[in-house]
């Protein structure tokens, strides 16, 4: 069975970091593209960064651009982002998936998912 784990989520103050990591099985881990979406109560799930099956080529939302970077360590079998000066704004689950078709945009694009972490950022 394929599966994705994410792990590294909290409860933090505005300005601090957390590391959030998402472990890959049952799936040939290197040929997947993957990333990060992001789902706050009464919203669409949201990419906010991604990453090509090399880890050569990334992608991030204008809102975390220079504060959050997304990694992959295939012989580990995970994704990792690094989020740092964290706001309010970034409250949400976010949630690891897995794109076979390369790196994409869309949540309709990708092919596994995991169960979310929740980030919590308080004022």
């Amino acid at each position: 069975q394929e599966q994705l784990v994410e792990a590294g989520g909290g409860l933090v103050q505005t300005g601090d970091s957390l590391k959030l990591d998402c472990v890959a099985s049952g799936l040939r881990f290197s040929v997947y593209a993957m990333g990060w979406f992001r789902q706050a109560p009464g919203t669409e799930r949201e990419l906010r960064a991604a990453i090509n099956w090399r880890g050569g080529t990334t992608y991030y939302a204008d809102s975390v651009k220079g504060r959050f970077t997304i990694s992959r360590d295939n012989a580990k079998i995970a994704i990792y982002m690094q989020m740092n000066s964290l706001k309010p704004e970034d409250t949400a689950v976010y949630y690891c998936a897995a794109d076979i078709d390369g790196l994409g945009y869309l949540s309709t694009r990708y092919d596994y998912w995991g169960q979310g972490t929740q980030v919590t950022v308080s004022s």
